[in-house]
């Protein structure tokens, strides 16, 4: 029987082992991960306890077209109730506890802004119309900047796009326009966010989990502290076939002999690489030094055309870091608070974003318990800011020097609470701050080919698979992209007939792109 090799353990790698026993008939047994880190899930993370504060890097967002995740996740059952499968678990959630904001964003005098009308001049349409239209390949190398005015950001439609998907004006030109394309059926509900689905509990719990369970029971093996070092192909440039994989573990190297029948699928760069963390009372430590990921696919990609070019993504961290932070409160006072201002209950009220804060927070509070061994008596929200170099507002330093504890000064001081439930807030909550250099690394300006296929022309046994390989369509930093990478890498290596499902391309329908108009001429009452 074939054997399969899989470098990583994210999303990518799990969903890929998962096809390959469900749609290719693998044995478990026959299947391999190697991970570098102690923990997997790779960027699906959570951890920490209730008592020293937990902590979690992001949370993905889900919608009702991530074709490929639903089908993956639709076999394994949920962790809470084995009857249920994890996709049956968070399209429940959705329809019992969907989001509806209506306090999207705050402004500087702590008032909730009117976010009817996307704030647009004709300029800005007629700008984005022209985005949606032009061709992808005439964006190769340019940023969103060279395809919009000044005003364009500092529109609502700006604000509330860049805070729920993290863009930044010096983005790539071509994930935006893709990003436009894909979820252009969202934009009417767009700012009471009611499209977006999540997860019951963090993705850790609630995907991680499930699927290791799933994958463990049928035998799969996951090699943790494991460094796959290199990569060495047969000789010939027609046909690229890998051999032999070297692995460093506890200080040895080993060689692992690969058949041309035998898979190598590669999760190549890592959006959260170097990720370090602080505490309530300290600042995350400087980055270590870059993980195998991109240490791997710079030595695959040497003196090749196909393999990419990890040099457009792992070269500009100040365009690519941002840093998020988890709270841990012992006290309910912050989400009764935040319930009373943002005019929902916990966990219905979505994103909020501070407009006029230099580090641009955006706060969110899930619905509870936000992971499945945290006590009746403790919450968690969690934040993220898009300029964690920028000085704060009350704090004259930059975000990527501030404690936990200095962190939530700052979006106390963006909330009108009444002094004494800050009070309270400050004393009961534990604040764990993260700083992510590579967390958007996938949207950097590129062009085309700076991002390998997931299987090379005339690869035999290799593909790359998760943020960092090239899937016409579809978009970067969501957990639909890896699994969709993840199944195509399968499908096709293995020539089998069932493939992943198109791509939703809510732009070619009439109906849709009628009522995404309609959202962009809509303007403010009485003007």
């Amino acid at each position: 029987m074939a054997k399969a090799y899989l470098v990583g353990s994210g999303i990518a790698a799990l969903a890929a082992a998962t096809f390959l026993i469900r749609e290719a008939g693998f044995d478990g047994s026959d299947i391999q991960l190697f991970e570098e880190q102690r923990t997997i899930g790779g960027s699906l993370d959570a951890g920490g306890t209730a008592n020293g504060g937990y902590t979690m890097r992001g949370g993905r967002m889900f919608e009702a077209e991530y074709r490929c995740t639903y089908d993956l996740l639709s076999g394994v059952p949920s962790l809470d109730d084995p009857s249920v499968s994890v996709t049956q678990e968070i399209l429940a959630g959705h329809k019992d506890f969907a989001w509806d904001d209506v306090a999207r964003l705050v402004d500087g005098d702590g008032k909730i802004v009117d976010t009817r009308s996307m704030g647009f001049s004709e300029r800005d349409r007629l700008e984005l119309v022209r985005c949606l239209a032009t061709p992808e390949g005439h964006l190769d190398g340019k940023r969103i900047t060279d395809c919009f005015g000044e005003h364009f950001f500092t529109t609502n439609f700006w604000f509330l796009w860049c805070t729920t998907f993290a863009f930044q004006p010096w983005h790539s030109a071509i994930e935006f326009r893709r990003y436009l394309r894909r979820f252009i059926h969202l934009l009417p509900e767009f700012a009471s966010m009611s499209g977006i689905y999540g997860t019951r509990y963090n993705q850790y719990d609630s995907i991680v989990r499930p699927l290791m369970a799933w994958l463990r029971e049928r035998g799969v093996t996951v090699h943790t502290g494991c460094h796959v070092t290199d990569l060495e192909l047969a000789p010939g440039r027609r046909r690229t076939t890998v051999e032999t994989i070297h692995v460093s573990r506890n200080g040895r190297d080993e060689k692992i002999a690969v058949a041309p029948d035998d898979l190598v699928l590669v999760t190549n760069g890592s959006m959260t690489d170097a990720s370090s963390l602080g505490s309530h009372t300290a600042a995350p430590r400087p980055p270590h030094h870059r993980s195998d990921a991109w240490l791997l696919w710079h030595r695959l990609a040497c003196g090749r055309n196909d393999f990419g070019n990890p040099d457009a993504f792992d070269k500009h961290v100040k365009e690519s870091r941002w840093e998020s932070f988890t709270v841990t409160a012992k006290d309910p006072a912050f989400l009764d608070a935040l319930a009373e201002f943002g005019g929902r209950p916990t966990g219905k009220g979505g994103l909020m974003t501070f407009t006029d804060s230099n580090w641009l927070l955006t706060v969110v509070a899930p619905r509870q318990p936000v992971y499945r061994d945290q006590p009746e008596d403790v919450s968690v929200w969690w934040g993220y800011a898009l300029f964690p170099g920028r000085a704060g507002d009350i704090t004259p330093k930059p975000m990527t020097m501030c404690s936990g504890r200095e962190i939530l000064e700052e979006v106390l001081h963006h909330l009108p609470f009444d002094e004494a439930v800050a009070a309270r807030v400050r004393e009961t909550s534990t604040v764990m701050p993260c700083l992510m250099p590579y967390i958007t690394s996938q949207f950097l300006a590129r062009r085309r080919d700076d991002r390998p296929g997931v299987v090379p022309e005339g690869s035999v046994n290799l593909a790359f698979i998760g943020q960092f390989a090239e899937v016409p369509d579809d978009v970067v930093f969501t957990v639909e992209y890896s699994v969709r990478t993840a199944w195509t890498a399968v499908a096709q290596l293995l020539n089998l007939d069932r493939r992943p499902p198109a791509v939703h391309k809510g732009h070619h329908d009439p109906h849709v792109l009628a009522a995404a108009l309609e959202t962009m001429h809509r303007r403010q009452p009485g003007a």
